[in-house]
């Protein structure tokens, strides 16, 4: 059995009530989400020693999360990852976004700051926003929702709908940061990874795609079989010191649109593993690299989150696909619905 709960979490600059919901089921496993961002604020599990561990990573309030530039547990949008140069031509006519600072491309988009308007149904949250024709520079009005649900076997499901009165391109995901050992101010270097992944996109040195897709044979991005984070980290590999460590869109083994294994993180030190599936065809990798570039000096229990502090797994589109037409397409038109689905499940 499922329970929800909710109570307020702060208020906005604005002045805006920010609500935290809890799922919490009858093994120990609780979920508080914000409709701040649709914001994954915490996920605590059960140790091997049944000790509850928060192993997700972000602020203990809204200020932070404002202020935060690390994306701790929101969702992303309209696009995620990085559109190259900030531009694109749909329908023949070109596109341009808004630059994110410090980069030359469009970065994951705006939605982790904005209110999302919250309900419940039944066991499930329901979170709704709608994207204005012309936000960021991305025609039309998209209207996203996004459903969490907490189940009985300790999968946290997340489903994300969206809808557009005029083309436009849509690549959600969550941009939850794992850390299985807890709230201890950890690198992740010693959790051990397993990726479904034969494939990787690659970078240009300005962090947009070059559109070739390499195989991970005979390199460090090779996790068909489980590997620790720390073990090829320094490897002399030039996607690694590109990207100062592991932060590539792996390319899923299996078909896109059904639903899939993607990857597991296990830590040895608490004996807690995340396992995670996804209909889409890719997930980022992202092992914070950039997490000692935040703007809030703090996160939960006071601690400051080190560089490698946490892991990602993004379920997505490729980046930049807007720019590459190889790649899965990213494009929503009148009519049509963007449907994704990604579960994690803890053990």
């Amino acid at each position: 059995m499922v329970t929800v709960s909710s109570k307020e979490f702060g208020r906005t600059k604005e002045g805006r009530k920010v609500t935290a919901f809890d799922l919490r089921n009858d093994n120990g496993v609780c979920v508080r989400i914000l409709d701040f961002g649709c914001t994954v604020q915490s996920i605590t599990v059960p140790d091997r020693n049944g000790v509850p561990t928060d192993v997700a990573l972000g602020y203990e309030d809204v200020e932070s999360y404002e202020n935060g530039t690390c994306y701790y547990g929101g969702v992303v949008g309209r696009f995620a990852n990085r559109i190259g140069n900030a531009r694109f031509v749909l329908e023949g006519k070109e596109i341009q976004l808004k630059k994110t600072p410090g980069e030359e491309n469009h970065v994951h988009g705006i939605f982790n700051k904005r209110m999302f308007d919250a309900s419940v149904d039944g066991e499930t949250l329901v979170f709704r926003y709608t994207s204005p024709d012309m936000e960021e520079g991305y025609p039309g009005n998209l209207e996203v929702e996004v459903r969490y649900e907490l189940r009985d076997d300790n999968a946290l499901e997340i489903n994300y709908k969206a809808t557009t009165d005029a083309t436009t391109v849509v690549n959600l995901t969550n941009h939850t940061y794992f850390n299985l050992n807890g709230q201890d101010g950890s690198t992740i270097f010693n959790h051990r990874v397993r990726l479904n992944s034969s494939r990787f996109t690659e970078y240009t040195e300005l962090f947009a795609q070059t559109g070739n897709i390499i195989s991970v044979e005979n390199t460090p991005l090779d996790f068909r079989e489980e590997h620790s984070v720390g073990e090829r980290f320094n490897d002399d590999y030039y996607q690694l010191r590109l990207c100062t460590g592991y932060d590539h869109n792996m390319i899923l083994d299996g078909e896109e649109g059904e639903l899939k294994y993607a990857g597991t993180i296990r830590s040895e030190e608490t004996g807690i593993c995340v396992e995670a599936f996804t209909t889409e065809p890719a997930v980022q990798f992202y092992c914070g690299n950039y997490m000692h570039f935040d703007a809030v000096p703090k996160g939960k229990n006071g601690v400051r989150y080190p560089k490698q502090g946490g892991i990602c797994l993004e379920a997505q589109h490729y980046p930049d696909s807007v720019n590459h037409p190889h790649f899965p397409s990213a494009v929503l038109r009148p009519g049509e619905t963007y449907r994704q689905k990604t579960v994690y499940r803890f053990r």
